[in-house]
């Protein structure tokens, strides 16, 4: 990865020219953002990932509102330039929109062999030497690497990439030199990156592997005496027990990581954790729990954005609150709210995190083929959508939800959309035996 380059430009229009605060620029952002029909969720975390230069170029939505709000060019901001399209390859697609600007060839090339994310760490650092500032920053950078490129491709290509840097970095931890405040910094990076390759691993189908990770990363949290970290394990522990059908788990870490984020001061934070509180318990068919945790989630929720929000919270955004609501509506057997919300969270998303709209349209089909007045039609529509994400979406979940959608809709296999889309999924799998 190159070396990181703050973006003076940026922040001295912010503080020059447009006399903001980080959260004022933010907040200004999003308003810009609802103007135009766009859907984002800017942060002052966000913004000062900018401005240092962990970030070299935003992703395209961010772009395109930056540029709208501020009247200049992205050079002009001080951002690079993406790479532009080979010449002949076409117009690009709803999903190479969601990339970070390179072209779909770059793109499938990161995403085959994972080199963009391995070289992220100096390989000066490795197992020996001085462990200092450059290598906490570059962990730092591989984390924020991984979510942007997960968010917009899913989890198949990363998983190996992570898991590469996240042995680099422990190898720093345990051979390296380096002062106590850095090994504090460089513990919590690495706990970070630990929670980013065990989202992969779930989301690559692999539990197991995710739930050693998360409780790596709680260890580092506890190490470190870190409560952002701490709160963020034990959230994604709730995530993972909910999906294996543990829902009293789900629950109580999702208590758990309330009881640490309510230090945190970032009202989104504990917004989320009542989300997934609520998951728990609509999967235990707990109703009134269900409801009066989602009451806390949109009620915290409201409170808005805080500059202490984490920047990987940048995925929960109104679209993303909606979705989890549809989940929890789904498991209460709520077929109509559920179908509705998760068309909601679809619509919110807009062109952004390509592969969360493909798993709530995969939703959105499965809640209209099932209850008691089941719409075939719509289902099988829906069902076409999520097919136009592959391949450029590369996620197991996703596959197990086009696997979900074809059990829902086969006992509607007379009407004859849903038997067309049968018959182009089964074109589709056959090639893998019939799942990816």
């Amino acid at each position: 990865m190159a070396d990181r380059h703050p973006n003076r430009d940026l922040r001295a229009l912010r503080e020059a020219e447009l006399h903001m605060s980080r959260p004022e620029l933010a907040k200004a952002l999003n308003e810009q953002a609802k103007r135009m029909g766009e859907n984002i969720g800017c942060t002052a975390r966000l913004i000062a990932a900018w401005e240092d230069g962990d970030v070299a170029c935003p992703r395209a939505v961010y772009r395109r509102v930056l540029t709208a709000y501020t009247g200049r060019t992205l050079h002009q901001l001080g951002f690079a330039l993406p790479e532009s399209r080979p010449a002949g390859q076409g117009k690009p697609t709803d999903a190479d929109d969601g990339d970070e600007g390179s072209g779909s060839v770059n793109r499938r090339s990161f995403l085959r062999d994972g080199v963009g994310v391995a070289l992220a760490l100096p390989a000066a650092g490795r197992g020996t030497g001085r462990i200092g500032v450059t290598e906490v920053r570059a962990v730092t950078a591989a984390v924020t690497t991984l979510y942007g490129h997960d968010h917009d491709h899913g989890s198949g290509p990363l998983r190996r990439a992570a898991n590469e840097a996240l042995h680099t970095a422990y190898s720093w931890l345990q051979a390296g030199t380096y002062t106590d405040r850095t090994g504090t910094r460089l513990r919590t990076a690495t706990g970070n990156l630990s929670i980013a390759a065990g989202w992969l691993s779930y989301d690559s189908g692999r539990p197991a592997d995710a739930h050693s990770l998360y409780g790596e990363a709680l260890a580092a949290a506890r190490i470190a005496a870190d409560r952002a970290l701490e709160a963020h394990a034990f959230g994604c522990l709730s995530l993972l027990a909910k999906a294996q059908g543990r829902p009293r788990e789900a629950v109580a870490n999702a208590q758990g990581a309330q009881a640490v984020a309510r230090h945190l001061g970032s009202p989104r934070l504990l917004a989320l954790f009542h989300a997934r509180e609520a998951g728990g318990w609509a999967l235990m068919g707990d109703r009134q729990a269900t409801d009066a945790a989602i009451v806390r989630a949109h009620h915290h929720y409201a409170a808005g954005p805080a500059e202490t929000d984490p920047g990987w919270l940048e995925f929960f955004t109104p679209a993303e609150l909606a979705g989890l609501e549809a989940l929890a509506r789904a498991d209460l057997g709520q077929h109509e709210r559920a179908a509705a919300g998760a068309e909601q969270a679809v619509l919110l998303h807009g062109s952004a995190f390509a592969r969360n709209r493909a798993l709530y349209t995969a939703d959105i089909a499965i809640q209209h083929a099932s209850g008691h007045r089941p719409e075939p039609e719509a289902a099988a529509e829906a069902a076409g959508r999520v097919i136009a994400f592959l391949p450029d979406v590369r996620s197991d979940r996703l596959l197990q939800s086009l696997h979900g959608v074809a059990g829902a809709l086969q006992r509607h296999a007379r009407v004859p959309a849903v038997a067309d889309w049968i018959e182009q999924y089964r074109t589709i799998t056959a090639p893998q035996g019939g799942r990816a």
